[in-house]
């Protein structure tokens, strides 16, 4: 999978605005916080943030950021959309985990080589479960679990 093709399916997941009071990321739109469009330059209403802005920054900030390219495929959409939610040193580190590497939120050449090693829909489903068991252990569960659950059942079917 490339980036425009795992962008399409993330903002399946993701829609438009939301600004739920238990979300602790407050508003956000197409699945980007305001914090982090702030934080990317972007000025205007979340309500009006646009749909190429979003591509930019999930491109800079996750798909980049743990070099989802370099990944392995089975594996690659995966931590691109834990990254989205949990930011890209915690996916890293469930990847890590499930490869048995020092769990450093970093993805540098160790990391990648092992992911390498591994069965493809064995390693994609060894990291959903790690990212399953970390998500229904935050406190914010009860509220957006189900959402949460769903769309990691999305990626287990998906595993090829």
């Amino acid at each position: 999978m490339q980036f425009e093709e795992a962008f399409g399916r993330v903002i399946a997941h993701e829609g438009g605005y939301v600004d739920h009071p238990d979300d602790p990321g407050g508003a956000t739109r197409f699945g980007v916080t305001e914090r982090v469009a702030r934080e990317n330059g972007y000025r205007g209403s979340m309500r009006d943030f646009p749909l190429a802005e979003a591509r930019r920054i999930y491109r800079a900030k996750y798909w980049d950021a743990v070099r989802a390219d370099e990944l392995p495929a089975a594996v690659r959409f995966d931590v691109f959309d834990a990254a989205i939610n949990s930011g890209p040193a915690q996916a890293i580190r469930w990847l890590q985990r499930a490869i048995g590497v020092r769990d450093d939120g970093v993805v540098g050449p160790a990391t990648i080589a092992a992911a390498r090693t591994f069965n493809g829909p064995a390693l994609a489903a060894r990291f959903n479960g790690a990212r399953l068991e970390f998500m229904a252990s935050l406190p914010t569960w009860s509220t957006f679990g189900r959402g949460w659950a769903r769309r990691i059942a999305t990626n287990l079917r998906n595993i090829t």
